[in-house]
Formats: C-alpha cells, sequence, structure tokens
C-alpha cells in the first residue's frame, strides 16, 4: 500500500442526537455504494447496521458497528454510533480511532442536547467535521435554522455548501453551490437540472458568502476574489478542504435519507473534505517504560506498526472479535503482536473486514486501516498493539463514571457461574459497564449509564447468555472518599494450635482528589519483604472495591505503605491481606468519610408558559438552572444540573407540568458531597439491607 492509497481511505463516523437518522443516513450509504441491494429500515427492524436483537427491538443504535464500503475509487470505513446518551462510550470510543465524522442534525429539531454531547467529544479529539441537515421532507424542516443554532450553539463556523429546492413536502431537489449545479430526484434515480430562474439570484448570493467565508483560511482563494479573477471548482474544494482538515469550518449538506435524496452528495463530500489518515498526520504515543518520552508514528507502512484496539465483540460463530484501529505498519494474519499495557504476545488468527453483522477474510492490514481481530486472549478496549521490537504506548481511551446500580441474582442459583462468566463477558465488550459481588447481601450488583443502559444489559444476559436473573430497582451509583488524613499502625496476629499468622503494617491514609486510587510504598531497609507488598496493595483495593462506609466503591483514596514487620515463621501473604483489611475497616471512621452523589447536567427544552413551573421544580430536586437560550419561537433551552437521587420518575413529572410540551436530556457531570442528613439516611439503609441480606 503505497502513499496514494493510504490518502484513498476515509474512516468517518456517522453521529448525532437520538432520531436524527443516522442509521437510515449510513443504510442509503450502503445502498447507494452498492454494499446492500435491499433498503432495511430502522422502524422495521431491518436496518443492516442495527444487528443487535435489542437494536431490532428498540429501533435505536446501542452498539457502534463497523463497516466499510467504497465510493468513488476511496475506501470508505464507517463506524454508525448510537444517540442515546446512555452509550456515550460508544461515541467516545469510536471518536477515539476516526478521522472525521459526518454529523447528522434533524432540520425539524436542530441542535439537540446529544447534538452538543458529541459535538464536544469531537472538539476533544480534534476531529474535522461535515454536518448532514436530515429531514428536509418534515413538516417544519428549516435548514437555515440549524444552521443558526449550529452557530450559537456549538460555535461551528456553519457554512451552507448547498441550497434546498423546496421545503417540508415540496423538497424536490438540492443546489451545490461549490459546483452551481442542480439534482433532483425521481425515485432512487438522480436528475441533473438546472437552477430554477427564481433560486439564482439566492444561489449566487449564497456562493459568494461561501467563498468570501473560504477566502478568510486561504490567501491564494483571498487574492483572486479580492481581485475578481476566475475562481474555479477545484480553487473552492482545495481552500473548504484545508478549512475543514484545520477544524476552521463546517460545511454544511442536506437531504432527506429516507426519501434518497442527498446521499450521493454526501459522499461526494466524505471524499472531497474529509481526512484521509495521512491528512491527521503523526500519530503520538509514549515509551513503555519512559512516560516521558515521546514517540510518533506516520501512517505509512515502512514504520513500525502500531494500533489501537477500541472494540470488542463476542461473536457466536467466531468467538471474541477485536475492532483495532491501525496508525502505522502493516499486520498479516497468523504473525505475532506485543500488547505493551498487559505485556503480552499475542497471534493473530485471522483479520476480518465487517460487513456490520457479516464477515470476509482479509490477509493483510495496513496504516490507516480498520478492521477486527480473531485470536487475541489479552487485549482490552483501549490497549495498545505494536511492534514488540519497537514499543509504543497510545493514549488510551477516556471512560465515564457509571451512575445508577441494579441488584440482580440468578433465578435458579445453579446459574450462579454462569451469571459470572456472563457478567465477565459483557464488561469486556463494554467498559462502561461494572459488575461486582456484595458479600454481606450475595447479591451481584451491576452498575451502568443509565436505565435504558441496564436495562439492554439485563436483556443480553437473557437473551444471548441464556440466564435468567431476578431484578431489583434501579438506584443511585454513590462513591464513598476520605476528606482527612490519617496515619495508622496496626498488628494483625492469630494463633491457631499450629502455624499463626503475624503481620503489621503502618501506613497513612489520605483524600486523592483527582488523583484516583493510588497505593505507594515507601518501605525502606526491608522491615516487610518484598513479596508481601502485593498483599498489601490487594487489601486496600479489594476495600476500596467494597467500600467501608456504606458499601459503595471508593474514589480519590491514596494508601502510602510507611513501614512495618514480619515473623519470619508466621508471616504469610495472606496475613499482609487479611492485616490491611483489618486496619481499613478500624481506621476508616477517623478519616472522616463523605459519601458522594453523582450529579448530572439537564437540558431542558420548554415552552415560554411553562418555563415558571419547570425552573420550580427542578429547584425543589435540589437542582440549579444555569443559564437558559431562545430554542426556537415561544420556547426556551434550559441548562443546569440536578442530583440523579432526586431525578427518578422526572419524565412523567416533566411531562405533567408541561402538558407533555417539554422534554429533556441528562448526562453525568461529576460526583458531589451528599448533604449531611442525606448521607445518614442513605448509611443508615446500607446497614438495614445488609442485616436483612
Amino acid at each position: 500500500m503505497d502513499k496514494s492509497t493510504v490518502q484513498k481511505i476515509r474512516n468517518i463516523g456517522i453521529v448525532a442526537h437520538i432520531d436524527a437518522g443516522k442509521t437510515t443516513t449510513t443504510e442509503r450509504i450502503l445502498f447507494f455504494t452498492g454494499m446492500i441491494h435491499k433498503l432495511g429500515e430502522v422502524h422495521d427492524g431491518q436496518a443492516v447496521m442495527d444487528f443487535m436483537k435489542q437494536e431490532q427491538d428498540r429501533g435505536i443504535t446501542i452498539s457502534s458497528a463497523a463497516i466499510s464500503t467504497e465510493w468513488q475509487k476511496h475506501q470508505i470505513n464507517i463506524i454508525d454510533t448510537p444517540g442515546h446518551i446512555d452509550f456515550t462510550l460508544e461515541v467516545e470510543r469510536s471518536l477515539r480511532v476516526l478521522d472525521g465524522i459526518a454529523m447528522v442534525f434533524c432540520a425539524v429539531g436542530g441542535v439537540e442536547p446529544q447534538s452538543e454531547t458529541v459535538w464536544h467529544q469531537a472538539d476533544r479529539y480534534k476531529v474535522p467535521r461535515i454536518a448532514f441537515v436530515n429531514k428536509m421532507d418534515r413538516q417544519g424542516a428549516d435548514l437555515f435554522q440549524t444552521i443558526e443554532a449550529m452557530n450559537d450553539m456549538l460555535g461551528a463556523n456553519a457554512v451552507a455548501f448547498q441550497l434546498p429546492i423546496g421545503s417540508e413536502e415540496s423538497f424536490e431537489g438540492i443546489i451545490d453551490l461549490v459546483t452551481m449545479t442542480t439534482t433532483k430526484y425521481d425515485g432512487l434515480e438522480r436528475v441533473e437540472a438546472e437552477i430554477p430562474e427564481d433560486m439564482k439570484a439566492q444561489a449566487e448570493e449564497m456562493r459568494d458568502t461561501l467563498i468570501s467565508r473560504l477566502a478568510e483560511f486561504d490567501d491564494d482563494l483571498m487574492e483572486k476574489y479580492l481581485e475578481e479573477k476566475e475562481i474555479t471548482v477545484e480553487d473552492v474544494k482545495i481552500a473548504a478542504r484545508q478549512a475543514v482538515l484545520g477544524i476552521c469550518i463546517t460545511p454544511v449538506f442536506c437531504g432527506s435519507a429516507f426519501k434518497n435524496k442527498g446521499i450521493q452528495l454526501l459522499l461526494d463530500a466524505v471524499v472531497d473534505y474529509l481526512p484521509s489518515p495521512i491528512d491527521r498526520g503523526l500519530v503520538r504515543g509514549i515509551g513503555v517504560d519512559d512516560p516521558e518520552k515521546t514517540i510518533s508514528r506516520r501512517p505509512s507502512i515502512s514504520q513500525p506498526f502500531s494500533a489501537l484496539a477500541f472494540k470488542i465483540i463476542n461473536d457466536n460463530f467466531v468467538g471474541q472479535q477485536t475492532f483495532i484501529r491501525v496508525y502505522s505498519g502493516e499486520l498479516k494474519s497468523g504473525s505475532y503482536i506485543y500488547n505493551p499495557v498487559k505485556r503480552k504476545r499475542e497471534r493473530i488468527g485471522r483479520i476480518l473486514r465487517i460487513r456490520a453483522g457479516a464477515r470476509k477474510d482479509i490477509d493483510v492490514l495496513r496504516a490507516g486501516d480498520i478492521a477486527a481481530l480473531i485470536g487475541l486472549k489479552y487485549t482490552t478496549t483501549g490497549d495498545t498493539l505494536c511492534d514488540e521490537n519497537e514499543q509504543i504506548l497510545l493514549e488510551s481511551i477516556h471512560y465515564p463514571e457509571t451512575v445508577l446500580d441494579l441488584r440482580i441474582e440468578p433465578a435458579d442459583q445453579k446459574d450462579r457461574d454462569r451469571l459470572g462468566m456472563a457478567l465477565s463477558r459483557i464488561a469486556l465488550e463494554d467498559p462502561s459497564f461494572k459488575a461486582r459481588f456484595d458479600d454481606e447481601t450475595e447479591e451481584t450488583v451491576i452498575s451502568g449509564m443509565g436505565e435504558l443502559h441496564l436495562e439492554v444489559l439485563v436483556d443480553r444476559l437473557r437473551g444471548e447468555h441464556n440466564v435468567d436473573v431476578i431484578v431489583g430497582e434501579p438506584a443511585v451509583a454513590f462513591r464513598e472518599a476520605i476528606t482527612r488524613e490519617v496515619r495508622h499502625d496496626y498488628k494483625y496476629k492469630k494463633q491457631t494450635g499450629g502455624k499463626g499468622q503475624f503481620a503489621r503494617i503502618i501506613f497513612r491514609l489520605e483524600p486523592n482528589p483527582g488523583g484516583g486510587i493510588e497505593f505507594v510504598n515507601n518501605v525502606k531497609g526491608g522491615n516487610i519483604p518484598r513479596e508481601y507488598i502485593p498483599s498489601v496493595g490487594k487489601g486496600f483495593r479489594q476495600m476500596v472495591e467494597e467500600g467501608l462506609l456504606a458499601g459503595f466503591p471508593m474514589v480519590d483514596v491514596k494508601f502510602v505503605l510507611i513501614d512495618g514487620d514480619f515473623h519470619e515463621v508466621d508471616s504469610s501473604e495472606m496475613a499482609f491481606r487479611i492485616c490491611t483489611i483489618q486496619a481499613l475497616k478500624e481506621v476508616f471512621r477517623k478519616t472522616a468519610p463523605r459519601l458522594l452523589e453523582p450529579m448530572m447536567k439537564i437540558e431542558i427544552n420548554t415552552p415560554d408558559v411553562y418555563m415558571g413551573d419547570v425552573i420550580s421544580d427542578i429547584n425543589r430536586r435540589r437542582g440549579k438552572i444555569g443559564g437558559m437560550r431562545r430554542h426556537r419561537k415561544g420556547s426556551q433551552k434550559l441548562n443546569g444540573s440536578v442530583p440523579l437521587l432526586e431525578m427518578f420518575g422526572y419524565a412523567s413529572a416533566l411531562r405533567t407540568i408541561s402538558s407533555g410540551r417539554a422534554n429533556y436530556s441528562m448526562e453525568f457531570l461529576k460526583y458531589e458531597p451528599l448533604p449531611a442528613s442525606l448521607q445518614e439516611e442513605i448509611v443508615n439503609q446500607q446497614l438495614e439491607k445488609r442485616k436483612a441480606g
């Protein structure tokens, strides 16, 4: 694969708010590129990209599906991502490996809450983007209002590259402002036409605006524009491409995916304006043993191999599929690569090009490509894969905090082991999901991003893994933290006839704001033999996971092992682990522990007339409205924060307050200390549960 071939790869994501039409748009892309020959619809469960049963049942995208297709001799690797906030990790990890995105907006709804979330995620990874305003055939569709909202709410510097001919039911075609050509539609056929006489002046004016905006980012175009020289289509495309790559503008295209209008023109835009792996340039990582050392890789097959694993799917036919994005070098099936995170060699059994639910074997994978590997045993999401002799650690993937807990148990106790195996598999596929076993209540607690997320996970346990479970009520996923530093000296001594048990540790427990869970070994002089130190760390991490105040996992705490003592005969790894657990239980109350609750960022769209009642209700729920702005005529968009604890049943409450005319969206914001009175109540409830258990 030479440079010109890598230049013809486009790794793109189709991303948007729920119901903007992402999956329908992707289906049409596959149809018009010849990848599929029958159109499937989301609403009838026939979409190729929604191949999970839960997706077909609900008509939403849950798992980002990867698929490869071709357009104008370019290979396009597409990832169709979910729009629901509960599956935000799917978007996050896709953006980490993509080169560009096509952002889909609904021409009626405009910029919706999840549109903003995805936009800011793309900002974090500096991903160039183009926009597709979908559903131009719907009542209330307005391209220019959507562009205005993109600029006001996202700072998108959005520029119309197309002008619709008609709107709502009369939407019949598109004027391309770059080429000044017109496309109309007759069923699945495109028909070239003249620009309507009554639209020529508007089209000329909009093209002039487009060129003047692009000239701000291109000196050659600016010179021609100011000197009124002829500006060719190629001049405009070159300037637009550079502006997109620099994330200076967002070209806006329009159409109706459901009515098959505008898709081929969108594909042209993907090829013309979105980056190839070469355009994205060097990928940077760090040394495996020297984090201060920066290492770069060019997107070339002549460079050492490097890739990032961004998704894992367990398939009933081929087993575990590990999706990777290759940044440099090449990989052949049957060869070996190295995982520097797990410090393990991995053998590549097969390499698969994925067509959503279908697959095709390929022999080699090269720089810039995306595909799935079969045969990896140790690799998990976010791991780097590289040449063992040229090691590199690439930036991993940001995982959001879980906010809801759900207690489950197998309907048949004989299925307990099968439940554990199924949960381990799901956790491997979905890092935004966590599972732990509560020894005191003998229940399994699963944690996720929201009610829908947990509902889908339970469905998967029952459907994919054939484990029936009894499910409790969703509960807020609190966290425990300490607020005071404490030094402690603890001795564990036990004599049971024969060999005894002995361990002594001197340690400091301290708050670690923003630093996560940290274990530091400061023992000098061998007072505790080196082989026992990991057992102290294991005891500490066990108690961090189980919690010491009310059974919730701890956050932001540092354990510093200072000194200790041991006995030649009675000391053991087990003794030091038990010593650590008992020491933490004894000292924990002295650290002034606090419960932390998840605070949610909330956005509410409400008609003006209900605004006062909506704000009053949020205030009653210990929430705060921090700002408001006009959403569209007669309605406001309210932004604020609110504790998740107070938001159960909010959907029906908001419907009642607004006569069904308001809607809202929530996502995790941060953890904050729970008020003392509520903390006491929650702790007592947990103690009662444990006694009952």
